[in-house]
Formats: structure tokens, C-alpha cells, sequence
């Protein structure tokens, strides 16, 4: 498949957002720079209407495509390893050009691809037992459409692999599965395929949990051993199903580089082994063995760019423990934690003396994020030396085996939601200890939606629906405008639950007329109460008894319905669009005002940037 480097800056956004945000895309389709390395089957993409006022109907993107906030500088385009079929949307703005390989990955064990781009089958591996354990994936997606979020887009396939853990359990890559409604896999020298089903899904990590029921599949099936984190130069062995043919493929290479790296697919950030063995379209979710046969990753992503070749990555055993005993402990997955402090590097000398640091350490607070635990210990301007008793250097580096240092923020990712660190901090030029509780990141835009199908309110033909990056990704910059994208990059949640609430589009009826070109549009005020997400807007309209509706949007512009005409002329409205419900599924349960909201809710937008990036070109990290 062809594939495009997309542009890594916003149309409408100013150099700033150029320089920290990429368009990402699924290599499905030439049109894309991530690369799913499911391998896809070409679909008729839908077409979109009831857009705006236009009556003309413009090619949907399909859901694979994502974007993911950019934290590198340069213009690089990443993919995902697995072939996803039909056209994808546009990858969210990501740090590094990566690209995912392979339709499903094992959340345990991947294989490497070679650096060089040829195929090898060393005979130590050629006729070894645990290739058996690598399966091919097939899944058949059907993703949300977020901007007609009462409907799904069309059907979409692609193939990658996995491999067995033992337990009448596989590992793959979490976008091998996403938005799956059938999952089958096929194990080497067979010809059946078997119904799996999703166990659970690691987003930020990439991870996906399988498991087939049919005892058929598990005969004579012995399961990969997870290996230790290799060495610098260490050979590793990828194996998968990459585009190419149908039987498996194995490549070697050697390690290249192990640090904390971008996850194209969750947005964030966990460490990572660089190889440079080639990784191609199917490959994602595949195991990365060491000389000893032991697993030692899993293969998900590759780095493409004008500038570099032979540049993949695979999850360490690390990560994929870490997914498993959180599954394990839960019985769900609940996701890596983080500290919610935006931090900056102490390298000027004049600058720690200022802050009265002595010694060459520590780095900066220079925000809290408000939804937090530390937000409740730390403050601005306090100096962290110490995480757990591991000095924190002035780059914002940790030591890390023997004559290496990686990010301070590997430190947290060890840890899992709830679990408490102990921080040395220097405050007014005193040393002292505190204790902070570390839980997953609150978005005020997130990257994905759980349970699949976005929110959204129709009220009288006006459609709205919380702000999500799927829904920037569909719309494309330019429509979205650069306040909202302002809001989606550069804003903090001010409290948990606290979503933007924008309309969408305008459904054209006598009752709503002159209202019909608005379109992406802020929702700040309902009556006069300001909005704190979908469900409190919709628990307002339903309570409202005044005669009018009155909505509140950005620079004060105000659209007004009379009541009694709105609510009789919603169910017609909705059987003339062909809509199923005024309202999506999770709005029909009762609302329940969370305490604190209500003061938080007249604080102003934070100004502080939203990506995981922990360490950015200005000296800022994200922990």
C-alpha cells in the first residue's frame, strides 16, 4: 500500500501548534501516514450528510485513522502495523511518525522485523516450537461515526497478529481490535479459524487480551515465555503475518535504542525498544523473540520520515506485564497512572539558584493539573528531587541500568492506579517529603470514547455532542476553527466529568431557521446555567419550563427556541432525518451532580498544553 507523509502542522493554528502537533494517519488507504499493520480489505466508504447546510454529500473517513497529539518537532508520519481496509481518518497529532503493523496485537509478546527489508528463517527458528504459538488475526471493525453519532460507519477489515500466554490466552495490539464486532484467529499450518473474543483493551498502551473458548484451537498449543528487557545490540527476531503472503514471516534485527517513547495509538508515552528490523502492515501484535526464544516484546509501530528508515518499535515485557497484573488486580484494565503536574527543566545554573536548589537536581512545577491527586500536595513553584528515593536530575532524567539515564516519567509508569509515591520536593528553599496518590489522566478531550459510541443531544434539529479528537480527526482543523482546537490542545479539565459541549450541525426545519449554517460551535450557557457537559445539558432541557430555550455559544452569540414549538416538532424532525432517538443511550439514565463542580465550573480555560509529552523542544514535560 501506498503510503503518504501527512502534514504535520494545523492549517489554521499558529506555529505553535505546528511545531507540537503531527496528522497521523492509518497507512490503509495512500492518503494515510499511520500504518495499521492489519492487512485491509478495500470498503466503499459512506457518505456523509446532514452537514451543515449543504445538501451535498462529501467521502466519510473511516474511524481507523487517528490523531494523537504531536510531541516532536520535526514533520515525521507514523503508521500502524495492521492493514485496515477503506479510507482512514486522519491520525491524530502525534509526537513522532510512527506506525502501527499488525490488525491485532498480543498484549504480552510481539515479534521484531528485520532492519533490512528481507525475510529470514534462521534454522534455529525456522522449525522452533514457539513459532507455533503466533497466530493470525482477522478483524472486522465498525466504527462510531462522530459526526452523526447516532449511526456507525461501514464495515471495515484487516488482519495481524498474536501469540498464546498460556490460559487460553493471546496477546495483540489494541488497534488490531478496535471498534471490533467479530474477532477470529488462525493458528500456523491450519485452515480453521476460531471466534476470540476482546478480554480487554489497553489503549495507551496499545495492549489488547484475547481469549478462545474452543478447545480444538489449544491442542498441543504451548504458550511464549516473557523474556527480560534485552540489551543494546542484542539480535531479535520478529515474527508475524505481514502483508505479503499468507504464511508466517520471520525477520531479525538488533536493538537499537530502549527509552521512553510515544505510543501512536493511546497517546502517551511508556518505554520502548527501538529495533531496526523491518516491521510491515500485519505485523502489529506479533511477538520480538531474543536469541534464547524468549518473548521480549511485542512489534506495533514503525517510525517513517524522509530523514530515517529501518526504525521500529516494540513494547517491552515491561509494559506488558504491567497490562496484565492490572487486569489481573482488577479484573479490568484501568490504565497507566500519572503525577498531573506540568514540570520544567532545571539546567540554568541562575535558575536553581533562585529557586534555592543547591545542587545540580530536581525540576520545576509549574502547573497542577486540577483533576489530580497532586493538586492537593503539590504547588507551583515547588522543585521535585525525588521520586520514591530516586534522585530526579535537572533534565528531568532518572538513572536507569548501568551508564543510562531515561525520562523521569518511566518511574511513574511502574506504578498502577491508586498506589501512592513518595516525592522529595524543595519548597521556599526547604527539603521535605509528601506523599501523592497517582490514578489515569482526566482528558477534557479524549482521545478515545469508551463504549464505542459518542454522546450526542438532538433538540429541536440542533445536534450536540461532547468534543472528542475522533470528532476534530472526521471534521477535519478547518471546520473545527482555531478557538476549539485552542480549547482541545491547550486546555485542562477543571473537574472530572467535565466534557466541551459543541453543536455539531443544525438538522434544517421551519422551527429552527437562521440557525441552520451553525455548525462546531461551543455551548457555554443553557438559560443562563453554565454547561458542564452533555448529560447536565440534557438534564437542564428536560427541566426547563420557561418558555423559551435559550443557548449561550462563544463571542455571545445566542440561539433561541420556543419550547412547546421545539418539543413538538423534535419527533418529526427525527423521523424526517431517519434518527433513531433524540438522544444516545447513556443520557437516558438519571443525572447525578458530582460535589465541587459547581466551583470549578466558573474558573477560566487553563492555558497550559494537554499532551502526555513530559519533556517538549521548550524544556516542559509532562509527568
Amino acid at each position: 500500500m501506498a503510503i503518504t507523509v501527512a502534514n504535520c502542522c494545523f492549517s489554521a493554528l499558529s506555529s505553535t501548534f505546528k511545531s507540537r502537533y503531527c496528522h497521523l494517519r492509518f497507512a490503509t488507504s495512500p492518503s494515510h501516514s499511520y500504518f495499521d499493520a492489519r492487512s485491509l480489505k478495500a470498503t466503499n466508504n459512506k457518505k456523509r450528510a446532514l452537514k451543515g447546510s449543504s445538501s451535498s454529500a462529501s467521502p466519510r473517513k473511516s474511524n481507523a485513522e487517528k490523531k494523537l497529539p504531536g510531541r516532536l518537532k520535526d514533520d515525521k508520519s507514523g503508521l500502524y502495523a495492521d492493514g485496515i481496509s477503506g479510507q482512514g481518518d486522519m491520525g491524530r497529532p502525534q509526537s513522532t511518525g510512527f506506525k502501527s503493523f499488525g490488525t491485532q496485537r498480543k498484549d504480552k509478546k510481539e515479534f521484531q522485523l528485520d532492519s533490512r527489508e528481507q525475510q529470514v528463517e534462521p534454522g534455529s527458528l525456522q522449525d522452533a516450537n514457539f513459532l507455533n504459538a503466533v497466530v493470525k488475526v482477522y478483524c472486522t471493525h465498525t466504527a462510531p461515526d462522530y459526526s452523526l453519532p447516532w449511526q456507525k460507519q461501514r464495515q471495515y477489515t484487516s488482519t495481524g497478529s498474536a501469540f498464546m500466554i498460556g490460559d487460553g490466552k493471546l496477546l495483540t495490539n489494541a488497534h488490531c481490535v478496535e471498534h471490533d464486532t467479530q474477532v477470529k484467529v488462525k493458528r500456523r499450518g491450519d485452515d480453521t479459524k476460531y471466534v476470540a473474543k476482546v478480554l480487554a483493551r489497553g489503549v495507551d498502551c496499545d495492549i489488547a487480551l484475547l481469549s478462545v473458548e474452543s478447545e480444538e484451537f489449544w491442542k498441543g498449543a504451548k504458550p511464549l515465555h516473557l523474556g527480560h528487557l534485552p540489551r543494546l545490540q542484542d539480535a531479535v527476531t520478529v515474527v508475524g503475518y505481514p502483508l505479503g503472503g499468507d504464511t508466517i514471516s520471520v525477520t531479525k534485527g538488533v536493538v537499537s535504542r530502549i527509552e521512553v517513547t510515544s505510543y501512536a495509538h493511546g497517546s502517551s508515552d511508556l518505554l520502548g525498544i527501538q529495533i531496526d528490523a523491518a516491521i510491515n502492515p500485519g505485523n502489529s501484535g506479533g511477538p520480538a523473540f531474543n536469541e534464547q526464544g524468549e518473548c521480549i516484546g511485542v512489534a506495533f509501530q514503525v517510525y517513517r520520515s524522509e530523514e530515517a528508515e529501518n526504525i521500529g518499535y516494540v513494547i517491552p515485557t515491561t509494559v506488558v506485564s504491567h497490562f496484565l497484573n492490572d487486569y489481573e488486580r482488577n479484573g479490568k484494565y484501568t490504565g497507566f497512572p500519572c503525577l498531573g503536574v506540568l514540570l520544567q527543566k532545571l539546567e540554568n545554573p541562575a535558575l536553581r539558584a533562585c529557586l534555592q536548589v543547591q545542587s545540580n537536581e530536581g525540576v520545576l512545577v509549574r502547573r497542577v493539573e486540577p483533576t489530580s491527586d497532586a493538586n492537593n500536595v503539590l504547588k507551583q513553584g515547588d522543585v521535585i528531587v525525588s521520586f520514591d528515593d530516586v534522585h530526579v536530575g535537572s533534565e528531568g532524567t532518572v538513572p536507569f541500568r548501568s551508564n543510562e539515564r531515561i525520562a523521569f516519567r518511566y518511574l511513574i509508569s511502574q506504578k498502577f492506579a491508586g498506589d501512592v509515591a513518595e516525592l522529595g520536593i524543595i519548597r521556599a528553599g526547604k527539603l521535605m517529603k509528601v506523599q501523592v496518590a497517582l490514578n489515569p489522566r482526566v482528558h477534557l478531550v479524549p482521545y478515545h470514547i469508551d463504549g464505542g459510541q459518542p454522546s450526542y443531544l438532538i433538540i429541536a434539529g440542533l445536534v450536540f455532542t461532547p468534543l472528542s479528537e475522533p470528532l476534530i480527526e472526521e471534521e477535519c482543523e478547518e471546520s473545527i476553527g482555531l478557538k476549539l482546537l485552542a480549547k482541545a490542545r491547550y486546555s485542562l479539565a477543571r473537574f472530572k466529568e467535565e466534557q466541551i459541549v459543541i453543536l455539531s450541525q443544525v438538522l434544517a426545519n421551519e422551527v429552527n431557521i437562521g440557525y441552520e449554517d451553525m455548525s462546531n460551535q461551543q455551548v457555554l450557557k443553557f438559560n443562563g446555567t453554565r454547561i458542564k457537559n452533555i448529560r447536565h445539558l440534557a438534564h437542564l432541557v428536560a427541566c426547563c419550563q420557561d418558555k423559551y430555550l435559550v443557548f449561550e455559544f462563544e463571542d455571545n452569540y445566542l440561539a433561541v427556541l420556543e419550547r412547546e414549538a421545539a418539543m413538538a416538532t423534535s419527533s418529526r424532525i427525527l423521523k424526517d432525518y431517519g434518527i433513531p432517538s433524540e438522544r444516545s443511550d447513556d443520557l437516558l439514565e438519571p443525572y447525578v451532580e458530582s460535589l465541587g463542580d459547581n466551583q470549578a465550573i466558573e474558573q477560566d480555560f487553563g492555558e497550559s498544553p494537554v499532551s502526555n509529552l513530559e519533556i517538549g523542544f521548550d524544556g516542559l514535560l509532562w509527568a
